[in-house]
């Protein structure tokens, strides 16, 4: 399909586009448009950007929504205002309430300040700093920011309690038709900045509400775009519930990509997009099929490579939800030639995970490994294992003693970086022939996650 370069009407004029507009009861076309209106003075219209080394990657034209560019570093600022436009007195006067991993945090602090309405937000305690003295700047006096729980869902039961308690309003970051239409102007920004629909859109996947916003106004505006929800790997909430036929609370998740790490997929979200007849992909996924709605997932070492490339080639800090739709893009088939629009959601990134960041990344990409080595008490035994078992572009990046009081050898746990991901099987047979006892630590064992 191509990119229509009519901008007087993107809307629809055949008999389906009424249809699509009531892809779901609750949410319309007409209500993203409506809050369109309702923010514009207020959220910026950020741009639109053709990435060339994604485009010479991938063989299409590539773009990024820079929504890291927002007033508060990401796109939710949109759907946090175009509720708080809509409060009536009363519901102003009682205060508000919100939960957030930081993103809809700062929009609402932000909006709090604007509209002058007192408000408690409640982050988990993994919030990263910078956040959360964004939150504070941007709310000042009139927001106090409580940190409880490890999670999105701890922080959320806590503020909803806080609710029943004081009777302030819920400001949902994600399950209120509010917020959804007003995550959903960003699809209605990418229509009229490329003046018509690109054959392929792919969004990063937290609670949901942005995907559901952006895919209801896509989808009442065309039958032929691609939609590609991404979501962490280790916070799968909306392939679940997919699967499963209904919202499902994940056992456990990993909070490492914070902003998208929900272990609930919001109701609204799972009723548009199953609505939408989302499928969850599995290995790489094709994106040719005209009406493919796909809900994917990234390792999180995949985003962090992603944050890595974009800030070393674009310049561009992403943090990791902001990454994900970018870290996805290995794992589609995209077709050459096509308009493809990434979605990168935000830029609130601490500066101190970047540490972090490069480790996750090396991993992910096969070039650092931890091994649990007993060396010989015996003189030169460290001297054989820098000779004869590391390579030449080998490089020992941790060495610890974790054993110190054994007669006959001395434990240690070493990590080594490769300069190339196929130097590991020669690496490991070497190991396998000299005399030290080598044991490799597995991505993903328990010992393993006490390293990263």
């Amino acid at each position: 399909m191509s990119v229509s370069t009519d901008q007087s009407n993107p809307r629809r004029t055949d008999d389906t586009a009424s249809a699509a507009e009531n892809l779901s009861a609750e949410l319309t076309v007409a209500d993203i448009r409506d809050a369109v209106g309702r923010i514009s003075e207020v959220v910026e219209r950020t741009p639109l950007q053709l990435c060339e080394r994604l485009s010479a990657q991938t063989g299409a034209n590539v773009y990024l929504k820079r929504e890291d560019l927002q007033r508060v570093r990401s796109y939710k600022i949109r759907g946090a205002y175009n509720v708080m436009a809509q409060l009536t007195e009363s519901e102003r006067a009682a205060g508000v309430v919100a939960a957030s991993a930081g993103n809809h945090a700062q929009g609402v602090a932000y909006a709090c300040r604007a509209m002058q309405i007192s408000g408690r937000i409640y982050v988990p305690t993994r919030t990263p700093k910078q956040k959360r003295d964004r939150i504070r700047w941007h709310g000042g006096d009139f927001v106090e920011l409580i940190a409880v729980g490890d999670t999105y869902d701890a922080a959320a039961a806590a503020a909803q309690a806080d609710v029943l308690q004081t009777g302030a309003t819920w400001i949902h970051a994600f399950d209120d038709p509010r917020t959804v239409a007003g995550q959903g102007t960003i699809a209605a920004e990418i229509v009229d900045q490329l003046g018509g629909s690109p054959d392929l859109l792919v969004a990063p996947v937290g609670g949901g509400g942005c995907l559901a916003g952006m895919s209801v106004y896509m989808r009442g505006l065309s039958d032929d775009v691609r939609i590609v929800g991404v979501e962490p790997s280790g916070a799968r909430s909306l392939a679940a519930a997919l699967e499963a036929g209904e919202p499902v609370t994940l056992d456990e998740i990993d909070p490492f990509v914070d902003g998208a790490a929900v272990a609930r997929i919001g109701g609204l979200g799972y009723r548009v997009m199953s609505g939408l007849g989302a499928q969850v992909g599995s290995g790489r996924v094709s994106t040719a099929a005209p009406t493919t709605t796909v809900i994917t997932h990234a390792d999180e070492g995949a985003v962090c490579s992603a944050m890595l490339e974009l800030y070393q080639n674009e310049g561009i800090i992403a943090e990791p939800a902001g990454a994900l739709a970018t870290a996805a893009l290995e794992d589609l088939d995209i077709e050459p030639g096509s308009t493809v629009v990434l979605l990168l959601s935000g830029g609130n990134n601490d500066v101190s995970r970047y540490g972090e960041v490069i480790e996750r990344s090396l991993v992910h990409r096969g070039l650092k490994h931890y091994f649990l080595v007993a060396f010989p008490q015996e003189p030169g035994a460290l001297r054989r294992f820098l000779d004869e078992v590391l390579g030449p572009d080998d490089d020992v990046t941790l060495f610890e003693y974790v054993k110190r009081n054994n007669r006959e050898t001395g434990e240690a746990l070493v990590g080594i970086e490769l300069g190339d991901q196929g130097d590991l099987d020669p690496l490991l047979d070497r190991m396998a022939h000299s005399r030290l006892d080598c044991e490799r630590l597995e991505p993903g064992s328990p010992a393993y996650r006490y390293l990263i």
